[in-house]
């Protein structure tokens, strides 16, 4: 994704009984400005219980800052088994999730699990990649800005995007 297209929003959609979620549309714009690719990589948070999503496009920015990061480690003597972890958790956990006509993707089912995604979903935009919360976490949340902007959602049309699942479903 070229530098300046940021994600910039936040919105709660509807998600199936297999993982599938509507996109919203400050990620699709987001996407369709930063690269030809019709998916995005979904993969667990490093700390908070959420999936992070990013630009396919990106895969060689996650892999310098995980070398930048592994470097500084060293210097501090942090353990190897600790960069280990993180380009697991940053590749090996990743999942590619492609977007189909309607915007749409399937969450896998790893990432859904570990992030506790069922029913409903809330896209956070954070820069060069976005997460996406159960609502109900981020409620539950350390981050106050979070936790208002989950009630926000919630409040505006969580019950909106739920019935529109089950109608469609």
């Amino acid at each position: 994704m070229a530098t300046g297209h940021l994600f910039r929003g936040s919105a709660l959609a509807a998600v199936g009984r297999k993982g599938e979620v509507a996109l919203p549309p400050f990620v699709l714009g987001t996407i369709a400005r930063g690269s030809d690719s019709r998916s995005v990589v979904v993969v667990p948070h490093e700390t908070d219980p959420c999936i992070t999503a990013y630009d396919p496009g990106e895969g060689a920015a996650v892999d310098a800052e995980l070398e930048r990061r592994r470097l500084r480690g060293e210097a501090l003597g942090e353990p190897a088994d600790a960069h280990h972890s993180r380009a697991r958790r940053a590749f090996g956990l990743s999942e590619t999730a492609p977007c189909d006509p309607a915007g749409r993707i399937v969450l896998p089912p790893l990432v859904r699990r570990k992030s506790r995604i069922d029913g409903l979903a809330l896209f956070v935009g954070t820069g060069t990649s976005f997460e996406i919360w159960n609502p109900q976490v981020a409620r539950e949340a350390g981050d106050e800005a979070l936790r208002e902007l989950a009630e926000f959602r919630l409040s505006e049309g969580g019950r909106h995007a739920l019935q529109a699942e089950e109608e469609r479903g």
